[in-house]
């Protein structure tokens, strides 16, 4: 399901029009995206939870040339999903 799949979903099971859907979905990507961005986590409940995590600067390697190269620290998103999405895909 790609984002066009998405918004004509909610668009069918909300009884709302495409726009309204996709305005939905931009504000709830924005806000996810701002929250993390300011540190926060967001937890929807029996779902699952984002949240941000550092990962820290490491040496790595050039698969090609076999030299060590230098990664350096970012920020990285994480997805634990919650028990009522765990159950319904398994």
């Amino acid at each position: 399901m790609n984002k066009s799949d998405l918004i004509d979903a909610m668009a069918a099971d909300a009884g709302i029009s495409k726009a309204a859907a996709k305005a939905a979905l931009e504000s709830f990507t924005n806000n996810v995206s701002s929250t993390l961005k300011g540190g926060g986590k967001v937890a929807l409940v029996g779902w699952g939870t984002w949240s941000v995590s550092e990962r820290a600067a490491r040496t790595g390697r050039n698969p090609q040339t076999g030299k060590e190269i230098q990664i350096a620290a970012k920020n990285v998103v994480k997805f634990k999903a919650g028990a009522g999405l765990s159950d319904t895909v398994n």
